[in-house]
């Protein structure tokens, strides 16, 4: 079973103030890939003494520590998801913004195949793909 976000910024040693676990809580509850905006309203929301400095400093720290992968999908925003997620790949709407998360076999065995193709070993990944809605005929 997956640690939660606040019982591995223990194991690494991180000091967990009360509002870094409210900060931890609102990330490990997210099942979207917030920007610092977003993380500050939810967790706002729950600790109104919650300042956005402090969902910064404390995104960093957690990026810094491998508790949270930093996502960019050319937008201008920095987005957030839990580095202990299973694997997926996303397709992001390029209309919309909205970021769809999927697994698909048949992909994943043809990057193993590639890496193996050119004497490599596969050590991990990210697809991104961006698209617009198809037209119905």
């Amino acid at each position: 079973m997956q640690r939660t976000i606040i019982a591995r910024c223990e194991a690494k040693g991180l000091r967990m103030t009360g509002q870094r676990r409210v900060i931890a809580q609102v990330l490990q509850d997210s099942d979207d890939h917030p920007d610092v905006e977003e993380l500050y309203a939810r967790a706002s929301a729950k600790d109104a003494g919650i300042s956005i400095a402090t969902v910064y400093r404390t995104v960093k720290l957690f990026e810094e520590a491998g508790i949270l992968e930093r996502l960019e999908f050319g937008d201008g925003r920095a987005r957030y998801e839990d580095a202990e997620r299973e694997h997926h790949d996303h397709l992001i709407d390029m209309n919309t913004g909205e970021v769809i998360e999927f697994c698909d076999p048949e992909i994943e065995e043809l990057q193993e195949r590639i890496a193996r193709k050119l004497g490599y070993e596969l050590r991990g990944h990210r697809l991104e793909l961006y698209g617009v809605p198809a037209k119905k005929v």
